[in-house]
């Protein structure tokens, strides 16, 4: 979620979950010094990544902040914990999520130093791409400790799980693979678009950002057949995708802050909030939290009715 600039305005929109007419929808902005990106929710909170440490906010602020390096990449909430990439020292940090204290920090390796990275939780355990040769790291999180390695197309950074399914793309090799659990072992892939990056797994399908064709692709889970393609903009670097309430929710840096995607019609029927530069997205059934590192602000997006009672 690189720096990109801000460009024209678009129309506001509705949720997915809600009725309320587009005009009417509630952005809730708050000022967070810094730079504000990756995102994570825990329950009616979220967690952002920032300058040297990690933040978790509420509608009504900024709640805690545990310092670290450099948190860079997409984080995973699971057992208790976050789990944030630390590009600097090539590791894992495990931070309660009560405390807001770091438990442990685990030797991982990480596969992009630059951070644009994801790590997620599925199967019993939490995964990361650990080297940019081609490695994914298993860790289990009873023991904090790696207990395998998934052999990987090399440049493989992003992941998702979902579908009883880890996957990996690869910008570089400009594919998609399916990771099964129980064997470790690559069981598909399928050739993408240009320069595809961040992904989401759910809602029928595997959505992968194709940044520097400004479309997303939709990949059957089963058949690891691409199902078809959405254009977007002229380009989706670098944004965010996440899926839940029925939609593909896709962070966009030109053109509008995000866009909401019908799975069913394969179309974008949502255009939400002027653009905002790079940043991150993430689906709740009550909104949609937003950052924007370039403005340092995140956003809270949610029907009235909801916005009023907060």
């Amino acid at each position: 979620m690189k720096k990109t600039v801000a460009a024209a305005l678009a129309s506001a929109a509705i949720l997915s979950s809600v009725s309320a007419s587009a005009s009417e929808l509630v952005e809730q902005e708050f000022s967070v010094p810094g730079f504000a990106d990756f995102l994570a929710i825990d329950g009616d909170t979220v967690w952002t990544t920032n300058d040297g440490r990690v933040e978790q906010w509420s509608t009504e602020g900024k709640l805690a902040a545990t310092p670290m390096p450099r948190p860079c990449g997409t984080m995973a909430v699971g057992y208790g914990s976050l789990w944030v990439a630390n590009c600097p020292d090539a590791n894992l940090y495990r931070i309660d999520l009560d405390t807001a204290e770091v438990q442990t920090i685990i030797e991982t390796g990480i596969a992009n130093p630059k951070g644009e990275t994801n790590v997620v939780e599925g199967a019993g355990s939490i995964w990361v791409p650990s080297a940019a040769t081609g490695q994914i790291a298993r860790i289990d999180p009873a023991s904090n400790t790696v207990i395998a390695s998934v052999t990987v197309d090399p440049g493989t950074f992003y992941l998702a799980y979902g579908f009883d399914a880890l996957w990996a793309v690869s910008s570089d090799g400009q594919t998609l693979q399916k990771i099964d659990p129980a064997t470790n072992e690559v069981v598909g892939k399928v050739s993408l678009g240009k320069q595809p990056g961040f992904l989401a797994a759910g809602e029928g399908g595997v959505w992968v950002q194709e940044q520097g064709d400004g479309t997303v692709a939709s990949v059957d889970p089963e058949t690891m057949e691409l199902v078809g393609r959405i254009k977007v903009g002229e380009n989706l670097i670098y944004g965010d995708i996440d899926v839940g309430g029925g939609a593909v929710w896709l962070r966009t840096t030109d053109d509008q802050t995000f866009a909401k995607i019908d799975p069913a019609t394969m179309q974008v029927v949502t255009r939400a909030g002027a653009a905002a530069g790079s940043g991150a997205l993430r689906y709740t059934d009550a909104g949609i939290w937003t950052s924007a590192h370039d403005n340092q602000t995140l956003s809270w997006w949610s029907e009235p009715a909801a916005a009023a009672e907060e």
